[in-house]
């Protein structure tokens, strides 16, 4: 039985502790690429986590009539 996706909160909290057990700098070569490809994996899932609620606020916005999002722009 494949295994369900974690959600945002729980990827973005194993993403951390990877990153903080990484960050420690001890861990062998061989541990730190499968860590690295795990954090790959939770960040992917993270980005799509956002696209998607960002897909539903869209539609909402679009079906109550209300100004849609614009892209973000830094300000100089």
């Amino acid at each position: 039985m494949a295994r369900k996706p974690p959600s945002f909160e729980e990827a973005l909290t194993e993403l951390e502790q990877l990153v903080e057990r990484m960050e420690q700098g001890n861990l062998p070569l061989e541990e730190s690429l499968k860590l690295f490809e795990r954090g790959i994996e939770l960040t992917r899932t993270c980005q799509k986590s956002l696209q998607d609620a960002e897909q539903k606020v869209q539609i909402l916005l679009e079906e109550n009539s209300l100004p849609t999002l614009k892209p973000f722009r830094d300000e100089p």
